[in-house]
């Protein structure tokens, strides 16, 4: 008899799309036993709250309620944006599985074909994030950027004929909707470094269900890829050492040599408003770690941290809202 599993998600459209995802794969990946895969929708604060992300609360703000309802066992499943999930660990619960990364990258959404090279002085452009906003400042200094919240339509709908010139979201995001018609230029990482752990997702389990042979924890296991996962750890580690959440401006992105005997991370600290911006790189190669999982992760959670040290010692204290000092 198949597996039953139930599948937790926030209802929002971008959610549904990822989570279905993710119930398919586990469903196809699952022993010969097999999974019976059952969505529930989760109301989080993020969900019915207003205001901006930093003055709900920050990272968790969209995680809690699912991690509740793992805990209280109306769910065995979470799917999150890693993004969105605290670098602190979560008693009783084990990070699944961490699926192909896609694109990281932000993107501008603008009226009239228009990039940020071309967008006209003083032009609005919309984002919830002091990440985005800080390095739109440092690149175009003469831009006004809103705080905006909502959906991915609701944002869109922002751009002319609205009140806005543009907005920035995750590629990713519009790539899940199939909406990447949207998008008028895809910013380089060197121009706009990428929230931790942004374009994953997390798959979040109770932590006995991620052991085992049962359906489910053979799916987990065949779902996790290796160098998504290096590379978030990685990042999350830099995040965890600054103590920074989303309401600070750091960026971050990690990736594994296409031989994958080396990662590399670089990471970015900004003030808000643009006029400062540390950038930093490390790499650390893995080669006496590729055979042993639990070495690689360790070599790159160390990664994380020293390029974070690196950065407090160059001063990104003094940039940021961070908790960390040096």
């Amino acid at each position: 008899m198949p597996q039953h599993v139930r599948v937790g998600t926030r209802a929002s459209t971008l959610a549904l799309t990822q989570t279905g995802h993710v119930a398919n794969a586990l469903a196809a990946l699952a022993g010969p036993d097999g999974l019976d895969v059952e969505t529930v929708r989760v109301r989080t604060d993020g969900d019915r709250l207003t205001g901006s992300l930093a003055s709900l609360g920050g990272t968790g703000v969209f995680v809690t309620a699912l991690r509740d309802a793992l805990l209280e066992r109306r769910c065995d499943v979470a799917v999150h944006s890693l993004k969105d999930l605290p670098t602190g660990p979560a008693d009783g619960l084990a990070l699944g599985a961490v699926p192909r990364r896609e694109d990281p990258a932000d993107v501008l959404c603008a009226r009239d074909g228009l990039t940020l090279a071309t967008l006209p002085a003083g032009a609005r452009v919309g984002t919830g994030s002091p990440r985005r906003a800080a390095q739109l400042l440092a690149a175009r200094p003469d831009l006004h950027v809103v705080d905006i919240r909502g959906n991915v339509d609701t944002r869109l709908r922002r751009v002319a004929p609205g009140d806005l010139d543009a907005v920035v979201l995750a590629r990713a995001g519009l790539a899940r909707l199939g909406r990447l018609d949207a998008v008028t230029q895809t910013f380089d990482p060197t121009l706009m470094a990428p929230a931790p752990g942004q374009g994953a997702l997390a798959v979040e389990v109770r932590g006995e269900d991620a052991e085992g042979s049962t359906p489910l924890a053979q799916a987990l296991r065949g779902l996790d890829h290796r160098p998504t996962r290096l590379a978030v750890i990685a990042e999350r580690a830099l995040l965890a050492r600054l103590e920074a959440g989303c309401a600070a401006p750091v960026g971050a992105l990690a990736r594994l040599a296409d031989d994958g005997r080396t990662l590399h991370l670089d990471a970015v600290v900004a003030r808000t408003d643009g006029t400062q911006v540390l950038r930093r790189r490390a790499t650390t190669p893995l080669d006496e770690a590729t055979a042993d999982a639990t070495a690689a992760e360790h070599a790159a959670h160390e990664l994380g941290r020293t390029l974070a040290e690196q950065l407090l010692s160059a001063g990104a204290a003094d940039l940021a809202d961070l908790g960390a000092r040096p």
